[in-house]
């Protein structure tokens, strides 16, 4: 099967992506994370009821589930019955680094039986558990789903996952996970995206606002001094600092979608003079060597403009115009794409061909193929 070719509103947008990153900075606060302010996760296992019929079979499991529900509700029950209007699912949650005491958040509620659905069932009072066995939150409430299954003798249809789902603002915060984000009177900035050069940036950033107290310690964190004005005052400070805006070094980084036919690429991607040959096509990536080709039954002929190792570049079943590639040349994968999708080649081809620059070390970033 083929994959669609790049559609010009894709290589639009990669246009604008490319110019943008050029343009605009970004702020301090959506680079980093500040060090000991950090989400935890949290889980437990739980009962959902009212699933008329669309629940678990006969499990273990669940039906001990279910009885020891029951008893703590003074019910004492020898067995389950055989409805299937409940399952057992496992509910999971994030806890910010600052939420309070009876603060609310969202858990997602999963099932780890044979339920057909979870739709219109009630998640039953859930403890939910740190790393370290202690109950951080308490969910409960109606699970909503992004999905559903329905069939009858004649088939079924299915739309996205019915056995997960949403209890909104269904889990309440019993205990506080303590954040610090103070060692000493330093605060550590962890870089999102590690690289020396962005780290340099932010101490330089910040030290024109707050002279001599940033340093990047490494290629993945930046130590900051909180100067005296703002001691005792460190929400103040972050929010300061924050809102610096620094332009990141984004690393040279090309990734390709072969299943959505999209290629995305880093501004500072560059290709080296290089010729490459595929299929019916030939091509000789250099900013002084270009192909002119004449209009279908003209009586003119393919020209070459003279360049250096102008004579790598052959005539092989077929060349179409590239003036993509006449000065300043294709030294950029936005450039190359759209000159091979102006050659109608596909995504699966255009893949190829990276991967082939790539290995003859002309292609200098890194190359990602999902």
């Amino acid at each position: 099967m083929r994959i669609s070719k790049l559609t010009p509103l894709v290589l639009k947008l990669l246009s604008v992506l490319l110019m943008s990153s050029s343009l605009y900075s970004a702020r301090i606060k959506d680079l980093t994370d500040v060090r000991g302010s950090r989400s935890n996760q949290l889980y437990g296992y739980g009962i959902v009821t009212g699933l008329n019929g669309q629940g678990d079979s006969r499990i273990e499991y669940t039906e001990l589930g279910i009885l020891n529900a029951l008893e703590t509700l003074g019910i004492r029950a020898d067995k389950a019955d055989k409805s299937r209007n409940i399952a057992a699912v496992m509910v999971t949650a994030d806890i910010g680094p600052f939420a309070k005491e009876g603060s609310r958040m969202d858990v997602t509620v999963s099932s780890i039986g044979n339920a057909d659905s979870l739709q219109g069932g009630v998640l039953l009072q859930t403890p939910l558990y740190g790393a370290d066995g202690k109950v951080y939150s308490v969910a409960q409430g109606p699970v909503s789903i992004g999905g559903l299954s329905a069939g009858n003798a004649g088939g079924n249809v299915q739309v996205n996952h019915p056995t997960v789902g949403i209890v909104s603002n269904g889990s309440l915060v019993e205990r506080e996970i303590e954040s610090k984000v103070l060692s000493g009177n330093s605060i550590d900035l962890i870089l999102r995206s590690p690289d020396s050069n962005t780290a340099v940036k932010i101490a330089d950033a910040i030290n024109k606002y707050y002279p001599n107290t940033s340093i990047a310690s490494d290629g993945g964190m930046v130590n900051v001094k909180v100067p005296m004005d703002f001691r005792g005052q460190t929400t103040n400070f972050l929010a300061a600092i924050g809102s610096v805006e620094v332009k990141p070094d984004v690393p040279a980084r090309v990734i390709i979608n072969e299943r959505t036919g999209t290629i995305v690429a880093t501004q500072n991607v560059r290709i080296s003079p290089v010729a490459v040959s595929s299929s019916n096509i030939t091509i000789f990536l250099n900013p002084t060597t270009g192909v002119s080709q004449p209009l279908p039954f003209s009586q003119g002929a393919t020209t070459i403009l003279p360049g250096e190792n102008a004579e790598l570049i052959e005539e092989i079943g077929r060349f179409e115009t590239l003036e993509e590639l006449d000065p300043p040349g294709a030294s950029t994968v936005n450039e190359l794409a759209s000159a091979l999708n102006k050659l109608g080649l596909t995504t699966r081809e255009m893949t190829s061909i990276l991967q082939s620059i790539k290995n003859a070390g002309a292609l200098q970033a890194e190359l990602i193929i999902n």
